[in-house]
């Protein structure tokens, strides 16, 4: 009980904030993926394919997490990280792909909707993994994992049950979006600051004003491409429908 008491005063708020919003705003192929996995099975039985298949999805998003925090420590890796992190937040910013979950088959039994479920989330939580990560690199290392797990626990039935919700929100209000990438971006400038290669070359840890700078750089850097990015295309894709 102590330990539990311990845990929830000293973690890191901010973190889990950024972790759930993370999970949200990059998780909602989560729930596509779901429904179209389980869309053929028995009425019965569709329940009983989104909690299994939820539950293999996040042990499996926790495996890889545990990984990439551990891996995140070795030299040039949190700068590689941050790159794709920052290409990660432009890719939110830009339009769908319409057909992108064209390639989910549905299942017609329990076990192989839950296998699908599973593997297309290996496929697809890339970005995911890498945000997280990069989140919980601002916890304290003994509770980075306890944060993750938290994090997703929260997160996951918002993703599962209210992803409707969440969709109306973000078409109603589109700034959630910019900022949901202007945050990875943040995260992605914080992530590249603090490589062990970047403190190397630093002569030592950044300052606190150093590494707030990298992190309004990198928001303001995936914010600008993804709108000049995204404005560059739109005239192409209303030429293509004509």
């Amino acid at each position: 009980m102590e330990a539990a008491i311990d845990f929830l005063t000293s973690m890191h708020w901010g973190a889990v904030l950024q972790i759930i919003i993370i999970d949200i705003l990059l998780g909602g192929d989560n729930a596509v993926v779901i429904a179209l996995a389980c869309r053929n099975l028995p009425r019965e039985q569709r329940m009983k394919g989104i909690l299994w298949g939820t539950a293999g999805a996040i042990v499996l998003r926790v495996v890889l997490i545990a990984f990439a925090v551990a891996l995140l420590q070795v030299p040039f890796l949190k700068l590689v990280g941050g790159v794709l992190l920052l290409w990660i937040g432009v890719k939110l910013l830009l339009p769908e792909d319409a057909d992108e979950h064209g390639n989910v088959a549905s299942a017609t039994t329990l076990w192989s909707a839950v296998k699908t479920i599973v593997i297309a989330d290996f496929v697809m939580s890339l970005d995911n993994v890498i945000a997280i990560a990069g989140a919980a690199q601002q916890a304290d290392p003994d509770h980075q994992m306890g944060l993750v797990i938290f994090g997703l626990l929260v997160s996951i039935p918002l993703i599962v049950w209210g992803s409707t919700l969440v969709l109306k929100l973000i078409e109603r209000f589109p700034v959630v979006v910019t900022l949901g990438g202007a945050l990875l971006g943040w995260i992605a400038g914080g992530m590249m600051i603090t490589d062990p290669i970047t403190i190397r070359w630093l002569g030592g840890d950044p300052s606190d004003p150093l590494k707030y700078a990298a992190e309004i750089i990198g928001a303001l850097l995936v914010v600008a491409l993804g709108k000049t990015i995204g404005a560059r295309r739109r005239p192409s894709a209303q030429a293509d429908e004509r």
